[in-house]
């Protein structure tokens, strides 16, 4: 018994969620920062990063910070606060927490497509997001349009 105590120790101590203490009891223990969403004052600062590179240009692929793809714009933006999220708007989806559009504060992200998510952009609040839209096209911010998808980054 003794043994098999100190196995389930050593593993729930590895997965961060339970412990068990010297003298038996549980512990509970908080989960790894990784899986933290951002908080609000985060997302205020993703807008203000996003911001300063309004009027760069949009070229597809490409990652900053001279021009951007729509992707490549809210992976650089999250990068200066030291967050690493996905490369494409569809990966960002699938690894962000879902949100409805009620639930949605600055700094969440903004979805576009079908069931592939295709366009992806940061909330700024008021119905709007900053966002490298298509070919010809700058970083700026716009009113979000219909049909939006929202997503936490984690």
């Amino acid at each position: 018994m003794k043994n098999s105590i100190k196995g389930v120790s050593a593993r729930l101590a590895v997965t961060g969620a339970l412990a068990l203490s010297l003298s038996g009891g549980l512990a509970v223990t908080a989960a790894p920062a990784a899986d933290a969403a951002i908080t609000s004052s985060q997302g205020v600062k993703a807008v203000s990063i996003a911001s300063t590179k309004k009027g760069t240009p949009y070229r597809w692929g490409a990652t900053g910070p001279r021009a951007f793809d729509c992707s490549g714009f809210t992976s650089w933006t999250f990068a200066r606060m030291g967050k690493k999220i996905p490369r494409t708007a569809d990966a960002q989806y699938r690894a962000s927490i879902k949100l409805n559009r009620g639930q949605a504060r600055p700094g969440d992200l903004v979805f576009y497509g079908g069931k592939r998510k295709t366009h992806v952009g940061i909330y700024a609040g008021n119905g709007r997001m900053w966002h490298s839209p298509r070919s010809g096209d700058v970083v700026k911010l716009a009113k979000i349009r219909s049909g939006a998808a929202f997503g936490r980054v984690r």
